[in-house]
């Protein structure tokens, strides 16, 4: 009597590297990094990407069929060694708005950014163009767009009963309540329910989670990253990276001037810098 096999499951697809570059990959080395895919137009690359093991995450570059896609435009790869992971994370980024690769996209040149400030206690979005935000104290939160950083405020006011009319998202009538206080969606700062100063208070307690460090330093210094077999100093200024070297008097030499902010930088340098826990050069 004839019984059915069980229906076996589809198979994840498998993709083959193309033969001309295999030996690349198999000369690419499993420690940390920065790794570039060039196409026929050797102007501007197809990708960058990093890795704590610049090999093995090339060899991932097969799991889809997009990616699968990519490396049939490659014709190259290239590969540059760091000491460890924060190396790699700033050269990415770094060489991703210089180069401005075909298929990056998250780290692509950010031209304007909007923060959220407290002025005599009431939030107001500023532009990046209108204030120092590497410097500047006070900053809650980077945002693409004003609209953005509104959506964020009101986020804000809807998790802790905050007053839409006084964090500036409605107008208020005078000696009226807001319309969510009869919903008991505001705490009623705005009818005398609740102290202005309390809602003041829990206004800031709230925005610090979203704050923003001022650079820490008077000028340029740098950050020292140690690896299994090799060290760098990443030399860093007003969260800008700009470069890495072996030695001090090499890392000296690249310090040079900054302009606007690098919010890129600062995600990658923010909780390094203020932790207390990487040793810190002086320049």
């Amino acid at each position: 009597m004839y019984v059915p096999l069980p229906a076996r499951r589809a198979e994840a697809p498998h993709y083959a590297y193309p033969g001309h570059l295999r030996p690349q990959i198999a000369a690419l080395p499993r420690a940390p990094g920065v790794y570039v895919f060039h196409g026929d137009d050797e102007s501007v690359p197809l990708y960058i990407g990093k890795s704590v093991n610049i090999r093995q995450r090339v060899l991932d570059h097969l799991r889809t069929p997009e990616e699968a896609r990519l490396l049939r435009q490659t014709r190259r790869i290239d590969a540059v060694r760091t000491a460890g992971d924060l190396g790699a994370q700033l050269l990415e980024a770094q060489q991703i708005k210089l180069r401005q690769p075909l298929h990056n996209r998250l780290l692509r040149r950010r031209r304007q950014l909007c923060s959220i400030r407290l002025l005599r206690g009431r939030p107001e979005v500023v532009h990046s163009h209108e204030v120092p935000f590497a410097s500047a104290a006070g900053l809650h939160g980077l945002f693409s767009s004003r609209a953005v950083a509104l959506q964020a405020l009101r986020a804000i006011a809807d998790d802790n009963r905050l007053c839409y009319g006084l964090v500036g998202l409605e107008r208020l009538a005078p000696g009226r309540p807001c319309f969510r206080a009869a919903l008991d969606r505001c705490a009623g700062a705005c009818c005398g329910r609740e102290p202005l100063a309390g809602h003041a208070l829990r206004l800031a307690a709230a925005l610090q989670a979203l704050r923003v460090a001022p650079w820490p330093y008077a000028g340029a210094v740098g950050l020292v990253e140690e690896g299994t077999d090799m060290s760098q100093i990443h030399v860093v200024r007003d969260w800008h990276y700009l470069g890495s070297a072996a030695r001090r008097a090499a890392a000296r030499r690249l310090v040079a001037p900054v302009a606007g902010f690098d919010p890129d930088g600062y995600r990658i340098l923010a909780e390094p810098l203020t932790s207390g826990r990487s040793r810190i050069i002086m320049f």
